[in-house]
């Protein structure tokens, strides 16, 4: 096993590697801008190195700094952890010229399944299905106008590049097309440096499905069911849930068998999602996320599975530690985003933490970096904890995490807990009733 790791990351994700890492007997190394110094995952690793700079691009983006670090440290491998560099191949291929190993996929498995106009030409080749729209990508009006006419109106315009929302435009008929073409071009040009979009037709009230894999070197594939993520506001995730109250035993266990089968065709290694849009009993894929994803801890908690422990096991060359038929579904789980910001304008709400208490009891787990004192810098993410419970039932589950919100204690800054509370309130939300509209729909209507 490797002896040190360098932790390519910072905040929460980074002290979730930092956790699994010395529970396996291994150093760690930190990396971090000079915002971070005093941040909780630098403060427990082993080793610490400033690599720059609070902006990420000088900072946790400068792939230069990061290899250096490993090299002066003496670190074997390094871990991406979840943004910044965790899909850029061009990272993943300098971590291994340099004699390292790259905790995740290949550089070329990066590459193909970051670019969604050849993940979608993959996903189709490996047996799963699509949304109907561009064979590639769309480069003119006219093109556009021949897509539409096939596909139907309305339809979605994405970047080929990147994700969160960004670059992504919808046309509800053909009127809209031709700005809502050249709004995602350079919305995608400006954020991922790639103007390049794609067409798809616009469901109209999916469910967002995402099925957890693990893969070895060796072949071995398993899928760990799956996550709903459809509670979203522009794209952005605010809760999940696994598994998922919409779909039914048959649905879950074809869908999966379906995922592991297309990855293990893929010959895919490490952890790894494939997200789907669900309607009316289909799925259609969107794209894979070949990384760690942020909601990966109700996953463990209803598997039992550290999957961040077995992503290191497979980077070394182990194979999984067990079998597809091993997996056993316990109970329910849910994960809520909380973020410093205004839980009803959203701005964001950096600042120092005059008082901090983490909420405690059977079936809760808090992924955070946060203490009291801790001063949650302007420059990142405004992600600053996960909370999640598990219970035997969604009923329990639903009771633990009101009970885990009222204890939760973050004082000095606004937080989006008040938001998580107002939600598991909603009937809508009881009864796991909702799509990703809802709350975008649900937040309009409060504001009349």
């Amino acid at each position: 096993m490797f002896d040190k790791i360098l932790i390519a990351n910072r905040g929460e994700i980074a002290l979730r590697i930092h956790r699994a890492c010395k529970e396996m007997g291994i150093d760690t190394v930190a990396i971090h801008s000079t915002a971070d110094h005093d941040a909780m995952n630098v403060r427990l690793a082993d080793e610490a190195v400033c690599i720059g700079p609070p902006a990420g691009g000088v900072s946790y983006l400068h792939m230069p700094a990061i290899i250096s670090a490993a090299d002066i440290t003496g670190a074997q491998a390094v871990h991406p952890g979840v943004g910044f560099l965790s899909e850029n191949a061009n990272f993943a291929e300098m971590v291994e010229t340099h004699g390292l190993t790259f905790i995740g996929p290949s550089p070329d498995h990066l590459r193909n399944m970051g670019d969604k106009v050849t993940a979608k030409k993959i996903a189709q080749e490996i047996g799963l299905p699509v949304v109907p729209g561009s064979a590639g990508e769309v480069t003119s009006l006219k093109e556009a106008k021949e897509v539409a006419k096939s596909t139907g109106y309305p339809v979605l315009i994405k970047a080929t590049a990147g994700g969160g929302g960004r670059g992504m435009k919808i046309a509800n008929d053909e009127s809209e097309l031709e700005d809502a073409l050249s709004m995602a071009s350079n919305e995608a040009k400006a954020a991922f440096g790639n103007a390049g979009v794609y067409m798809e037709k616009y469901l109209g009230n999916p469910r967002h499905i995402e099925i957890q894999i693990i893969a070895d070197k060796h072949g071995n594939v398993v899928h760990l069911g799956e996550r709903d993520c459809s509670m979203q506001r522009r794209h952005q995730k605010v809760i999940e849930e696994a598994p998922s109250p919409a779909l039914s035993v048959k649905e879950r266990e074809e869908i999966g068998e379906l995922t592991r089968k297309a990855i293990e065709r893929l010959g895919y290694h490490s952890v790894g999602t494939v997200e789907y849009l669900y309607e009316n009993g289909e799925f259609f894929f969107i794209e894979m996320n070949t990384r760690l994803q942020v909601e990966h801890p109700i996953t463990e908690m209803i598997t039992g599975v550290d999957l961040v422990r077995e992503q290191i096991r497979i980077a070394h060359g182990h194979k999984l530690s067990f079998t597809q038929k091993d997996i056993r579904f316990s109970g329910h789980s849910i994960e809520c985003r909380i973020n410093a910001e205004h839980p009803e304008t959203f701005v964001p709400s950096p600042g120092k933490l005059q008082e901090y208490h983490a909420p405690g009891g059977l079936g809760i787990r808090v992924d955070s970096h946060l203490y009291s004192g801790y001063s949650v810098p302007p420059h990142y993410d405004s992600l600053i904890s996960k909370l999640i419970v598990h219970g035997k039932t969604r009923n329990e589950c639903l009771m633990r995490m009101r009970r885990a919100l009222g204890e939760y204690v973050i004082g000095g800054i606004n937080t989006s807990i008040p938001l998580h509370q107002h939600l598991l309130h909603q009937p809508d939300f009881i009864n796991g009733d909702y799509s990703i509209k809802w709350l975008e729909t649900h937040m309009e209507e409060n504001n009349k």
